[in-house]
């Protein structure tokens, strides 16, 4: 049964609910006067997208319930639970300013990829939390040198005269000045460092073949 279908199962009572990774690790307790509602209401569009509960329903693949008598004992039976098991996202959601976020700027003509600790509501995607914090610098450093979107502070909005250090040790695709790269090459760079963030590695692996061939057929 998958996850959909089993939270259709779960019951209208009050109680505790637990996600489970693909390793059946529990991964976050929460409790409800509704586990059916509740459990069912993290997949409804707008909390997919929330940066707080995206990761975590993206890991999630079972979710386990027990029923209680009233909400005081759900609440009794969550804390006793997060203290025994230490979920992970529990302890990210609960002090989530503590951990950074990986943002994308996709609201600008170049988007840029920074680490950040602030959800602000600007266009851009926010992943995350991550957990060490150093994770999230790791990331954005993977991106430099492996899709070429910088972090930079330099005007975008218009064409520089020469490019910064960056460009010239392999960590940025130039669009700061004319004739480097172009917005279409770029925002194909940025689609694939989405499909990265997003956890689609079959996505990203068809989409990277495909610029390998495309640009092996243009040098011919």
């Amino acid at each position: 049964m998958d996850l959909q279908a089993k939270i259709r199962t779960i019951p209208t009572s009050a109680g505790v609910y637990l996600y489970k990774n693909a390793e059946g690790e529990i991964i976050y307790v929460g409790k409800a006067k509704n586990l059916r509602s509740r459990v069912a209401s993290y997949f409804h569009e707008g909390r997919i997208a929330d940066a707080k509960t995206g990761t975590l329903v993206r890991e999630a693949v079972d979710v386990d319930y027990i029923v209680v008598a009233n909400n005081k004992e759900a609440l009794a039976l969550e804390n006793h639970l997060i203290k025994q098991k230490k979920p992970r996202f529990n302890i990210l959601l609960r002090d989530d300013k503590t951990y950074p976020y990986v943002k994308l700027t996709l609201g600008e003509r170049f988007p840029r990829v920074y680490v950040t600790r602030r959800l602000r509501k600007d266009g851009s995607s926010y992943y995350g939390p991550y957990f060490p914090a150093n994770l999230a610098y790791r990331i954005v450093d993977l991106i430099h040198r492996h899709f070429l979107i910088p972090s930079c502070k330099v005007d975008l909005n218009r064409f520089h005269p020469r490019p910064c250090l960056q460009y010239y040790i392999g960590r940025c695709l130039g669009p700061c000045v004319e004739g480097l790269t172009t917005p279409e090459a770029y925002q194909e760079a940025v689609r694939d460092v989405k499909l990265f963030l997003e956890g689609r590695p079959t996505d990203l692996s068809r989409s990277l073949r495909g610029r390998m061939e495309k640009a092996a057929q243009a040098q011919e």
